[in-house]
């Protein structure tokens, strides 16, 4: 008597393969992502999450510790000591609310907004690296956003 073989058996019944994990393909394209992005930010003395605040104020010059972290879909935790290490590199200030003193409210320096255009030609770079078309990385950029969409969805 022959059993059908259906997806779902064939993954009860699998071992789980590392190649074949979505989540390993997503990871391992990160830290590639990441080894590009730490040699070009080397020579801005940011690492990668700082280059994401700096990306987010240099859209919004002052910005509150909270929509920051909306921006990044980071927590403060995550985002308090990083802030701190760019404040004394004296690329942004964090100054309480007067409106409220419990929100932080980060700003560029004068000193960050010149970053900016030293910081120019990282994101050509990393394109150049990737050797995908505009269109390539497009697609695969509004995949990846509904991705993560639909997982966030879910928890």
């Amino acid at each position: 008597m022959s059993t059908s073989r259906t997806p779902s058996t064939l993954a009860a019944n699998a071992t789980p393969r590392l190649d074949a994990q979505l989540c390993f393909a997503l990871y391992s394209a990160g830290l590639a992502m990441n080894k590009v992005y730490r040699k070009l930010l080397k020579s801005l003395d940011l690492t990668y999450p700082q280059y994401l605040v700096m990306m987010v104020l240099w859209e919004d010059e002052s910005l509150s510790v909270s929509e920051i972290g909306e921006r990044l879909f980071l927590d403060s935790a995550t985002l308090t000591p990083l802030l701190k290490r760019l404040e004394t590199a004296g690329l942004v200030t964090r100054l309480r609310s007067c409106d409220d003193e419990r929100h932080v409210v980060i700003s560029l320096t004068a000193r960050g907004k010149a970053l900016q255009t030293k910081a120019g030609k990282v994101q050509e770079s990393v394109f150049c690296a990737t050797r995908c078309t505009p269109d390539q990385l497009m697609h695969l950029k509004r995949e990846l956003q509904e991705l993560r969409g639909k997982l966030s969805d879910s928890v």
